[in-house]
């Protein structure tokens, strides 16, 4: 119990960095104490700021690492590959390939880019297991990783092709499409709240049923557990919650594949653990990125999905080297 107290102690720490960093850093560095002017409703330039652009952003990326940690957990749970993550898998770019075709034949508000995006990670999440040629869950880690790159390269080819058709009309989601966190976060908030409690609470019921999977399909069934089933949930609860993420924030990639992997250092092999130390990882992982990037390349800044993907790429590669010794 006391490693355990411990792990989560450095878990909350952690967060509370991330929070720190994200709501400080930017164009103009801001004191820790200013954060005293937007607790007591200051009028003050920082309190302005921080109430305006940055605390927005900060509640829509936590949302975001939080939803994308949880799914990239499921699937390397569900799969037993621990190179699975919502954007190596094809879910993300196939989300983001439905919203982009959607903004390009209609205007359509975030409610229906959150379904859009959903129904695009639903059929990218098929595709890969048609290519992989297995079932859900039973392909091998390898199969699956590449299938799941041929997919996402075939999702983000057609987007391209489709953005660059019509520059003007796709200039406006132009940096959603890498990745960004805007100022609107709060307003988008009512429009994924329905798919992301109905992912995380799917997760939840899940846990108990992800142990039992990790011994393997065989002996899982033999104690009663209906695989089948339980891999078309967590298909379901990964659809729901990257879905959402992508229509707030664009195609983030890595963190799914990385909030996993810290939680099972942090918190061992329950999956009951596992599953929200990964959401709050995600968080974590997506606030520091965010601020990274406000500070990385001034005055400009990057989108987070750049600097999630050069922190992400180094550990895919030890990933990968680390599975080619295993063998």
């Amino acid at each position: 119990m006391t490693g355990r107290l411990r792990n989560a102690f450095m878990t909350a720490c952690l967060l509370a960095a991330a929070m720190l960093a994200s709501l400080l850093a930017g164009a103009k560095l801001l004191p820790p104490s200013s954060l005293l002017d937007l607790l007591q409703e200051r009028d003050s330039e920082a309190a302005l700021i921080l109430a305006q652009l940055r605390l927005p952003r900060l509640v829509l990326g936590l949302v975001v690492g939080a939803a994308l940690g949880a799914a990239g957990a499921i699937i390397q749970a569900a799969t037993r590959n621990p190179l699975g993550d919502p954007g190596l898998l094809g879910i993300n770019a196939g989300a983001s390939l439905a919203v982009i075709i959607g903004s390009g034949l209609f205007v359509l508000g975030p409610a229906a880019n959150v379904w859009l995006a959903s129904g695009g990670a639903a059929l990218a999440a098929l595709a890969v297991h048609v290519v992989a040629g297995a079932p859900y869950g039973t392909s091998a880690p390898v199969k699956l990783t590449l299938a799941g790159v041929a997919v996402t390269a075939f999702c983000f080819g057609v987007g391209q092709a489709i953005a660059l058709a019509d520059p003007e009309r796709f200039d406006l989601v132009r940096n959603w499409r890498v990745g960004a966190l805007s100022g609107n976060g709060l307003a988008l908030l009512p429009a994924i709240a329905a798919p992301l409690l109905a992912g995380a609470i799917l997760a939840a019921l899940l846990a108990p049923r992800l142990n039992l999977l990790a011994l393997g399909e065989d002996r899982a069934a033999a104690l009663g557990l209906s695989v089948g089933w339980t891999q078309a949930g967590c298909l379901l609860a990964v659809v729901l919650l990257a879905g959402a993420a992508v229509a707030a924030a664009g195609p983030i990639a890595f963190i799914g594949l990385a909030a996993p992997h810290i939680a099972r250092r942090l918190g061992g092999v329950d999956q009951r653990i596992i599953l929200p130390l990964a959401a709050f990882v995600g968080a974590a992982l997506v606030a520091a990125a965010d601020a990274l990037g406000r500070v990385a390349a001034p005055p400009a800044e990057l989108p987070v999905g750049i600097v999630s993907a050069l922190i992400g790429a180094p550990i895919l590669v030890a990933l990968a080297q680390a599975r080619r010794g295993q063998t």
